[in-house]
């Protein structure tokens, strides 16, 4: 055991990786499909190793943890979060809001009725609400009140233990209320509801100019012969689904593939576009030649393609389509995807920025698209640290601003400083592709590494004084915690669905994002048998983020006595 002591009092830094370690394949494990997150297995394991002694901390180290991750977490909502004030995404900002000021009610009303400390009720704030953020901003509020350090460290111990006590209990509540629930609160059945929407969103007839429509896609080359003297737009036009001549050979020599260019006997052609209209062109063109070396020579390609193009927030496909124009010719759309789940595709599929599109189509034609787009995802990007370190700086400077309210100087802190700097960078991001660069898995490192080690820091700085809080806390927190999670839920979707007449579907999907538990959509989906609950996480879930992450200076305000 004295070793033990001399490890954490020479290199606390062992037991911090250690705790992100376990606490991280703890969260990996799933029950019947089922699994409480690496954030909350993170703080238990910590909590339990902080039993073996006193572990000390750098404050500066907890500060930078935590800013990488508010700041990533902004950076990645940014977009979203500012396309969102508008008015076709109002009822989803409306959802987060409402849950939000429910929650905050909830916890100031059961602070002041049962004598909660600041501390406790931060934690049941940050875990009811599972927003795990809550912690830091509510710690950076207390660290501005002139505390003692005695007093400091055990209101930090009480909000980690009110954390620990409600997130799993708050996380398990709000993956079973969004699927089976919220569908009962509303009457209607979800699988049922889905396959309309489904319907809805396939439009009951093709877009307009069906620019962004897929199917299996590929090249073939032919000889025209009956296509003789048309143009290459007239022998489109009839082959149809989006079929384009995408080369011309003519006695050995390229001729470039206008619209209005005739086509002469003899000429060699490659048409690209869906299987099925290539295959039945022949009657239209001419024989199909194989002809190895004029495919190989025409440069296809599979392209992730980040929506930022913010007149082409919340729009729908078909509407993009229309947007983007020819620009579009000879692209077509074979995925999109939101916050990492694939969404249904169909002639109404709203895209929002942040979305993720997956063009296929040869380079050139690509290229051409994406620009219209936003920009192409790739493996080599490489984080632009200046941008990301200068962003941070600046978040933080901003946390340092504060004003009187009472007796008490309410500020964001660093936290919530870094927060709205991450949600500005963000946004220029999205206005100057060029600058800025962070890819969607340095993003991920950045948030898991920045929570995992701040979560473990304050769960082994914390552990002896948070495990007497839960003894003495325990079945209150949880009785709290229930009520702090079900309540606004249960609010949100009655508003969402009989006052702001949202669609049952996307009000589901809508509750996981506001909740900020984007596996409780996973759940929806499942009973839905339909991955149309997707289409309402996006808005909530940026809008949530932020207004969860401010709630912690709001109830150290609300609730501190001096």
């Amino acid at each position: 055991m004295e070793t033990v002591r001399w490890i954490i009092t020479t290199a606390p830094e062992i037991f911090l990786l250690l705790a992100i370690a376990v606490g991280t394949i703890l969260g990996r494990i799933k029950v019947r499909g089922f699994s409480i997150g690496t954030t909350a297995c993170i703080l238990i394991v910590a909590v339990l190793i902080g039993q073996l002694g006193s572990f000390t901390f750098p404050p500066i180290l907890r500060a930078i943890l935590f800013s990488l991750f508010v700041f990533t977490i902004g950076y990645r909502s940014g977009p979203e979060f500012f396309a969102s004030l508008s008015v076709r995404t109002l009822a989803q900002v409306v959802l987060a809001l409402v849950i939000g000021a429910t929650g905050l009610v909830l916890v100031l009303i059961f602070a002041h009725a049962f004598k909660l400390d600041t501390g406790t009720a931060a934690g049941l704030a940050a875990g009811a609400l599972t927003q795990s953020s809550v912690i830091g901003t509510a710690s950076g509020a207390l660290a501005q009140l002139g505390l003692s350090a005695d007093v400091l460290k055990q209101q930090e111990a009480n909000i980690a233990a009110g954390y620990a006590v409600t997130y799993v209990l708050g996380y398990i509540l709000t993956l079973l209320f969004v699927p089976f629930v919220a569908p009962r609160l509303m009457r209607i059945d979800l699988k049922a509801e889905a396959k309309k929407l489904e319907a809805e969103l396939a439009g009951g007839a093709p877009a307009k100019t069906d620019n962004l429509s897929y199917r299996k896609f590929q090249a073939r080359a032919y000889r025209i012969s009956a296509a003789a003297g048309r143009t290459v737009e007239a022998i489109e036009a009839e082959i149809g689904s989006r079929t384009i001549v995408e080369r011309i050979v003519r006695r050995g020599a390229d001729i470039a593939p206008h619209r209005n260019t005739a086509l002469e006997n003899g000429d060699d052609v490659v048409l690209t576009g869906p299987t099925a209209a290539i295959v039945a062109a022949k009657p239209v063109i001419g024989e199909e030649i194989d002809a190895d070396e004029l495919l190989r020579s025409l440069p296809g390609n599979v392209i992730d393609v980040l929506v930022e193009n913010r007149r082409l927030h919340s729009r729908s496909i078909k509407e993009v389509a229309d947007i983007v124009g020819d620009s579009a010719r000879g692209v077509f759309l074979r995925a999109l995807t939101r916050m990492g789940r694939e969404v249904p595709l169909g002639p109404e599929t709203r895209v929002y920025l942040g979305d993720v599109m997956t063009l296929v189509g040869s380079t050139g034609n690509i290229a051409r698209a994406t620009a219209q787009v936003g920009h192409a995802l790739n493996a080599s990007d490489r984080t632009d640290i200046a941008f990301l370190a200068a962003g941070i700086a600046v978040g933080l400077l901003a946390g340092l601003a504060s004003f009187k309210l009472s007796a008490v100087a309410l500020t964001l802190g660093g936290g919530g400083g870094a927060l709205i700097a991450g949600l500005v960078c963000g946004w220029l991001r999205s206005r100057k592709p060029t600058m800025g660069a962070m890819p969607p898995a340095a993003q991920q490192t950045l948030s898991d590494i920045g929570l995992g080690g701040f979560i473990a820091a304050v769960g082994l700085g914390n552990g002896l004084a948070a495990w007497s809080a839960i003894q003495a806390h325990g079945l209150l927190l949880v009785g709290m915690g229930i009520v702090v999670t079900l309540i606004p839920m249960t609010v949100g979707t009655l508003v969402a669905y009989y006052l702001l007449r949202m669609n049952p579907v996307v009000t589901c999907g809508a509750l996981a994002g506001a909740m900020t538990v984007d596996a409780a959509v996973t759940g929806a989906c499942d009973v839905a048998e339909s991955q149309t609950p997707v289409l309402g996480v996006a808005v909530p879930y940026a809008v949530g983020n932020v207004v969860l992450t401010v709630l912690g200076p709001i109830v150290v305000a609300a609730t501190f006595s001096g």
